[in-house]
């Protein structure tokens, strides 16, 4: 047996399934180029496509490329800040996001929101690059490590 059975197998499903659809669609040698192109895309192009495809959005991709240019053209000093919560915000929450946010990066701010339960907690911040993760899960992810190197075969007493 391969050892990367698990990623032969991984590699059929999403083959067979890209194919699947593409020949339902009449598309099998468009979407075949289409891929070959695909591992060019940035993954923010990526991520957003996605979301787009999930809200059903596909069809603003052209309006959002000009939209993309003429923000580009006019050197808009806005920033994209990423936030992900356990929960969704409530307005009073994305107002001191945003205000606070807009502080620190002396900058307008447009907020991106996203919902993670997997974080437990807090809130993980992402922008011009740079991620904050105030996460419960992070947090305790830090415990958890503290604690093992503290007392789990460490000399110091």
């Amino acid at each position: 047996m391969s050892a990367n059975h698990g990623e032969d197998e991984k590699i059929e499903a999403y083959t067979r399934a890209l194919m699947e659809a593409a020949r339902s669609e009449g598309r099998s040698n468009s979407d075949l180029v289409q891929w070959q192109h695909a591992k060019k895309f940035s993954p923010e192009v990526l991520e957003t496509l996605s979301a787009m495809h999930q809200d059903d959005d596909l069809d603003l991709i052209d309006k959002v490329a000009r939209h993309y240019k003429e923000l580009l053209d006019s050197e808009d000093s806005t920033v994209s800040v990423t936030v992900t919560t356990a929960v969704p915000m409530d307005d009073a929450l994305r107002e001191k996001v945003r205000a606070k946010t807009e502080k620190d990066l002396g900058a307008p701010v447009y907020l991106v929101e996203r919902v993670d339960p997997s974080i437990i907690g807090g809130v993980i911040l992402e922008a011009r690059g740079k991620r904050y993760d105030a996460s419960v899960r992070a947090q305790l992810a830090n415990i958890r490590k503290t604690l093992s190197s503290t007392f789990i075969g460490s000399d110091e007493q």
